[in-house]
This record gives structure tokens, sequence and C-alpha cells, in this order.
């Protein structure tokens, strides 16, 4: 092979002359900038002057949470509910009632098909009137009989045959009567009768279906409607058994609706359970409405907090509050600042009585429900002063 010349592939190590230095002012100029945009963020943030602050929201409070010695959830129930069926077995002709209808006790809401059962009523009074006649009859013999005898022209064995007929006359009568009751029982039991007085809560059948005491048979119905008693209406509550020492029969209570959070129902502690769910480590405690309201509806949620003391009625309407963390003092008075379109708006308040962790204001405060306030102000924050809402973590 030829011979090549090999020195053009050497590394030519020798130092530039002049090294390049466009990366190092590149660099430079990012430095520069950020600093620039640094500078500018401070000075922005020095010229608009916006705080950050913590809010918390006005909120509505009762003087019973101050006497509240714990809280229980649970349901309203109906102590008096039935599923109103028949003994009877037969088709549905006629309901007289829907969701809702108000019902008297013994009321007919609805009726099975009875012809059958009438036809043994007419035959039943037949047979009564059967009876009664032959009891006659048997009556007027014995009669004659005795007349007879008294004459000495019968004897005394045929007296006594005209007796017997006349016993089992009778006899018959009294049968013909209890089989004529057991018939109207059976026609009766055809018509569903209200057990007591209450409301219809659902109805489970319709006309045309087939109602049996055994729902369990194919296509067959149970019961027709449910219904409750609502002057018995009650709310049952799981109190941990940790806190059952603090329930006695006879305790104020306070009822919240979640349907209806703005009102406030007295209730009174009517019996406990006598058994703890283990499962759940609680006890079933139940608590009888003391104000009734047309509006409570069995089943809704309900909360009850449980009181150390009946709570007068001049004391159990609602209040404005704030949390205590949310007053200030300016110039010797109680002040809030409420956060509006991104300014602080100092208003004097009125405090009033202590709440747990709020502190009531007196009803003529420009402050609502829901308004949000400064929590923790700063010394230095005044009136008009800009404000952003910190973040909470």
């Amino acid at each position: 092979m030829p011979n090549q010349d090999l020195s053009r592939l050497t590394i030519d190590r020798t130092p530039s002359a002049a090294p390049r230095r466009y990366g190092g002012r590149k660099r430079w100029l990012w430095i520069g900038a950020l600093i620039l945009v640094g500078a500018a963020g401070l000075g922005w943030a020095k010229f608009n002057g916006a705080k950050p602050v913590e809010t918390v929201a006005v909120t509505t409070a009762y003087p019973y949470q101050a006497a509240t010695q714990l809280n229980a959830a649970g349901y309203v129930v109906a102590q008096r509910k039935a599923s109103v069926a028949s003994k009877a077995t037969g088709r549905l002709e006629w309901l007289g009632v829907a969701e809702g209808s108000q019902v008297k006790a013994g009321q007919v809401i609805a009726r099975l098909e009875n012809r059958d059962a009438q036809a043994q009523v007419e035959q039943a009074n037949a047979s009564v009137n059967a009876a009664k006649a032959e009891l006659m009859d048997a009556e007027q013999a014995l009669t004659r009989a005795r007349d007879l005898a008294r004459q000495k022209f019968i004897s005394v064995s045929a007296l006594d045959t005209a007796q017997a007929r006349f016993d089992k006359a009778k006899a018959g009568v009294g049968v013909a009567q209890a089989n004529r009751r057991a018939a109207q029982v059976a026609a009766d039991q055809t018509q569903i009768r209200a057990p007591f007085d209450g409301v219809v809560l659902t109805k489970t059948a319709n006309v045309g279906d087939v109602i049996t005491p055994f729902s369990s048979a194919l296509e067959s119905k149970g019961a027709v409607v449910t219904m409750a008693d609502m002057e018995t209406l009650e709310v049952e509550a799981d109190v941990s058994e940790a806190n059952v020492a603090k329930i006695r029969v006879g305790q104020p209570c306070e009822i919240q609706l979640d349907a209806f959070p703005e009102k406030r129902l007295r209730g009174v502690v009517s019996r406990t359970v006598p058994t703890v769910d283990r499962a759940k480590a609680t006890v079933l405690v139940k608590v009888r409405f003391v104000d009734r309201d047309r509006a409570v509806l069995p089943e809704m949620s309900a909360k009850v907090a449980f009181l150390e003391k009946e709570i007068p009625a001049a004391e159990r309407r609602s209040l404005t509050a704030v949390h205590r963390d949310a007053l200030a003092e300016r110039d010797g008075k109680a002040v809030v600042f409420a956060v509006a379109d991104g300014r602080a708006r100092m208003i004097p308040v009125q405090t009033g009585q202590k709440i747990n962790d709020l502190v009531a204001l007196q009803a003529e405060t420009a402050l609502h429900a829901g308004e949000k306030v400064v929590a923790r102000p700063a010394d230095n924050l005044r009136d008009g002063d800009k404000v952003s809402v910190a973040a909470k973590p």
C-alpha cells in the first residue's frame, strides 16, 4: 500500500488567540433582564399597596349553641306507622286515596271485589230467617202442648218432645246468626279501612291488582297504602356510646332540619333504646317534637343539639355573628373590616354575647350573613386600604 501523509490527522491543541465571548455576554443579558423584572414587580407592589389578608364569613348563630352539650344526626320517623292491607284475598276494585290524603280512623280507603262475600251474607240472612220461622213454629207447638198437658189430653213424653223441638229451633237461630256474623266479617274484610288518623305516605297498589295477605304470591300485592300518624313524628338520632351519660329523658333539644336550615324547632328526649349498636358503637335516642310544623315529613334528615338547659323564647332568635378573630379596635371602638371590590371597609360594631368562638353583633349592624370580613386584621389596616385575599393552603 502506498505511504499516506498522516500529519493531517493530528489534533491541533494550540490555544486560540481570540476566545469567543458571545455565550457569556448572552448570559449577562438574561441576568440583567431578570433583575429589571424583579425590580419592576417590587415597584408595582409598592405602588399598588395591596395588603394580603385572610377572611372569615359573617354567619348566623343561635344562643342555644353556647348551652349545647353535644350534637347528633338522625332522621324524622313516625312512631305510629302502618302498611295497610286486607286479610282477604281478591282483586282491588276501588281505591279512594292517594299520596298525601288525610284519613280518619275507620274510614274505608279501598275495596276488593266482594260479590261472593255479599252472596254469602245474603245466604246467611236467609238461614237466620228460616231458623226464626222454625223457632216460631216450635214455640207455638210448645204452647199448645202445655195447654193440652194441663188438660191431660197428651202424655208427658209428648210435651217433652215439643220442648225439645223448641230448644233445638232456638239453638238453630243462634247458629244461623253466628254464621251470618262470620259471613259479614268476611265481607267487611274486603273493605280496607284506615287503622288510625293519619296521612297516606305511599300507594303500593292500583285498581286491578290482586291483593293477598301473602304478598309473595306471584303478581300479587300485600299492602295497599302506607300511612303514618303525623302527630307522632319524632327524631331518631345516633349518639356515641361515649356520650350516653350526657343524655337524660326530658332533656331539652333544638332540632334543625336539613330541608329547612333556617328553622329551629324545640324538642325533648322521650326515651333511649336500651341497647348499643355494636357495629357503630352508638345508642339510638328518640327526640319528640315540642314545636310542630306541617312542613316536617317522615324520613327527613335532621340534626339535634342536646342542651344543658331550656332556652327562653327571647333567646331563641337568630343573631348575626362573626368569629372573634375578626374583631379589631380603632380609636377605642370595636370594628370589623369587610372586604369588597379589593378594599377593606371599616364597619363599627357593637358586640353582644359570646357563643363559643363567635361573637354576636347588635341587630342594627350593616353586616349580613355570608359577607367576608378580615380575620386577624393588622394594626396598620385602615378603612379603604387595598387588600388581596390570601389563598388558603
